[in-house]
């Protein structure tokens, strides 16, 4: 197993990890170097139309229940108002708070990046499955082989070091610039989303925004 791995295994056992979301503060513009994490790159998988001037960033781990509700319940929602309509776009993020998490995640990273979406749909819709499996590779495989993957695709992508430390590093960057420690976490335009996760509440968030542009 990477070294760095072994440094995400340190810092779970130093800090309470959550899979709850985080309790409600106030709005506080990010400092520039956060602003630096936040910044969209070539390795970002993004919903929506990449010019959309409300930027959503979303941390989540795909084995965390609440992530699996706001991906079902609350993101069709958005989808419909704000992301579909060129108003806003999400972008998403791994922040993995397990090894099962990890696994998924590096999955749907070697899917083309246009089957993404559709793999984390797969996975956080049968997430109540794959994640209490007995095996849980064997039942991530048999997910990833309804999106296309081949069985040889699927050990050859769970190979992939280099792949395995950059989702690892992205998630301790996170937690160390932009205080993350819950998922999902959110940040609109640079700006942590501190409401309830609900549809309610981010058309209230976005709306807010729309109205000063």
């Amino acid at each position: 197993m990477p070294k760095i791995w072994f440094a995400l295994l340190g810092l779970l056992s130093a800090i309470l990890i959550s899979p709850e979301p985080a309790a409600a503060a106030a709005p506080r513009q990010l400092l520039a170097d956060a602003q630096t994490v936040l910044a969209i790159t070539k390795d970002d998988r993004i919903l929506g139309n990449p010019t959309a001037p409300i930027t959503i960033v979303e941390y989540a781990s795909l084995t965390c229940p609440h992530c699996a509700h706001f991906a079902k319940d609350v993101l069709p929602e958005l989808k419909k108002k704000w992301i579909d309509t060129g108003k806003a776009k999400l972008v998403f993020r791994d922040y993995p708070l397990d090894e099962p998490a990890l696994r998924a995640a590096m999955i749907a990273r070697c899917a083309s990046p246009d089957r993404f979406f559709a793999y984390i749909d797969t996975f956080f819709g049968a997430q109540d499955k794959w994640v209490t499996a007995r095996d849980y590779q064997d039942a991530l495989a048999r997910l990833a082989k309804l999106g296309g993957m081949s069985k040889d695709e699927f050990d050859h992508c769970l190979k992939n070091t280099a792949l395995e430390n950059k989702i690892v590093e992205g998630r301790l960057i996170a937690s160390k610039e932009l205080d993350v420690n819950s998922t999902p976490t959110f940040f609109i335009n640079g700006t942590k989303f501190t409401g309830a996760p609900t549809a309610e509440e981010f058309d209230k968030a976005l709306s807010g925004i729309s109205a000063k542009s």
